[in-house]
């Protein structure tokens, strides 16, 4: 009668001859390297004299997908302490909006300036 214990079993599949290979030639299998976050950036909107609340809440509100009140209190943040954050994006996106809000603002001749910083 066979031990249980060191026999192999009856059945064998295609599949278990290489790993069997593979694992007598010391073969190694590369790991799977991980992924690191990409880093992200403050979109920042500056206080000025000439660009009106209004628009900068509409800014907020088409650009940057902010509700009214998320908008208003944005909104208000900046124009009491000179700058705010509009949102935090990768490098990409975050360029992007900055582009957007440059564009909008000189479609109407405001001077609103919109920036990027590392988070």
């Amino acid at each position: 009668m066979r031990d249980p214990a060191t026999s192999h079993p009856a059945w064998r599949l295609s599949s278990d001859d290489s790993y069997e290979r593979r694992k007598q030639s010391g073969l190694a299998l590369k790991e799977r390297a991980t992924t690191k976050k990409p880093p992200m950036y403050k979109v920042l909107i500056h206080n000025d004299d000439f660009t009106t609340m209004e628009f900068v809440v509409e800014v907020l509100k088409r650009i940057f997908r902010r509700n009214e009140a998320e908008a208003t209190r944005i909104m208000l943040h900046v124009h009491r302490t000179g700058i705010g954050v509009a949102g935090v994006y990768t490098r990409e996106i975050a360029e992007t909006k900055v582009r957007k809000v440059r564009n909008l603002a000189q479609s109407v001749e405001s001077p609103l300036q919109c920036t990027t910083e590392e988070a």
